[in-house]
This record gives C-alpha cells, sequence and structure tokens, in this order.
C-alpha cells in the first residue's frame, strides 16, 4: 500500500514539484517525501482521534466530495497546514509555494487513492492494507471493503451514527453474534473510547 501511495505522489509531484521553477531541485524528492510523511501521520492521527475513523471511512468512502474540493474537507485541510507549515521550515519554501505545491498535490493523490478504493475493478489497493497501515494493524480483522460498500447506505443521510456504527460493525465481523460488551469494546477501540 505505502508503494502506491509513493507512486501516486511521484506522479503528482512531476508537475507540482520537479517542473516547478519555485522548488530547487535538490529539495525535489525531500519535499515529496514530506508530503508522504504528513499525508500518512495525518490519516493517523485521524484514525486514532476520537470518532475519527467514522470520518476516515467517510472520506476514503468517496463522501468527502471529488478531487477538486477534498482540500476544503476539514481532514485533509488540516494534514495540508501541517504540511506546509513542514514545506515551509524544513525547505525554506515560500507560503505562496508550498501552499501550491499542496494544493496542487494533495487533492490530487488522495483523489486517486479514493477512486482506487472505491473502484470494484481496481485490484491495485486493498483497503484492509490501507487502513492497517493507517492505524498501526488496531483494525486488523475488520472487513473495510463490506463498511465501504455498506457505507453508502449508511451515509445515505450524511451522517454516520451510532445505529450505522452497530450494523456496519456486525457486518464487518462477519454477521457474528457480538454481546453488547464486546462490540462496545470493538466500537470504542476504533473510535476512540468506550
Amino acid at each position: 500500500m505505502l508503494e502506491l501511495l509513493q507512486s501516486l505522489i511521484q506522479q503528482a509531484g512531476q508537475g507540482a514539484v520537479v517542473q516547478n521553477p519555485e522548488v530547487p531541485n535538490e529539495h525535489n524528492e525531500g519535499v515529496m517525501g514530506e508530503i508522504m510523511q504528513g499525508l500518512m501521520g495525518g490519516l493517523s492521527n485521524q484514525a486514532n482521534s476520537q470518532g475519527g475513523l467514522g470520518s476516515l471511512i467517510g472520506l476514503l468512502g468517496g463522501r468527502a466530495g471529488n478531487a477538486g474540493s477534498l482540500i476544503s474537507n476539514p481532514i485533509v485541510g488540516g494534514i495540508a497546514q501541517s504540511v506546509i507549515g513542514n514545506l515551509m521550515g524544513k525547505f525554506g519554501l515560500s507560503n505562496s509555494t508550498a501552499s501550491d505545491v499542496v494544493g496542487n498535490m494533495l487533492p490530487s493523490v488522495l483523489g486517486d487513492l479514493i477512486n482506487k478504493t472505491n473502484d470494484p475493478n481496481d485490484n491495485s489497493i486493498d483497503i484492509g492494507g490501507l487502513m492497517g497501515s493507517i492505524t498501526g494493524g488496531k483494525t486488523s480483522g475488520i472487513d473495510f471493503e463490506s463498511i465501504l460498500s455498506q457505507g453508502t447506505a449508511a451515509l445515505s443521510d450524511g451522517k454516520l451514527d451510532m445505529s450505522d456504527l452497530m450494523n456496519l460493525a456486525s457486518n464487518a465481523l462477519g454477521g457474528q453474534k457480538q454481546s453488547s460488551d464486546g462490540l462496545g469494546s470493538l466500537l470504542g477501540g476504533l473510535f476512540g473510547g468506550k
């Protein structure tokens, strides 16, 4: 999964970084590496925050809008601000240049990742592996393919509530009977508390 993400960053970085005269050539790889680190770190922080996994599932399930509007998503906006600051501090890029690089790359990379995640004919990404990488393995054994396919119905009203989560978690566990404590522990572990 990380190889795919790195490839998407390299593709997006050709125009936004490599061919950008405002980014010194000696910083090209570092700038793209910083975007990779910032993206993975931001997604991981989101997944591990209170209620953050539901928002992350919504983002990866395509509920955050198209690639053009992704930068206005609060998750993506937070990641963008962090990466812009890091690019300015580490590589001496101006605010304008750093903002342009991130504004061009982040929506492109995330848009491609979201499209691949939601394309049943694209086997280049395993959503379980992606979520495992983002959460540091905390989501092992959860069927995210099922959650994302069912998530469209769960999110049809524009929100992901506890009823939706209970249904999704039950289905993700293969319909296994869970005690209320067991399911509560699962959801608490995923969403930051009991």
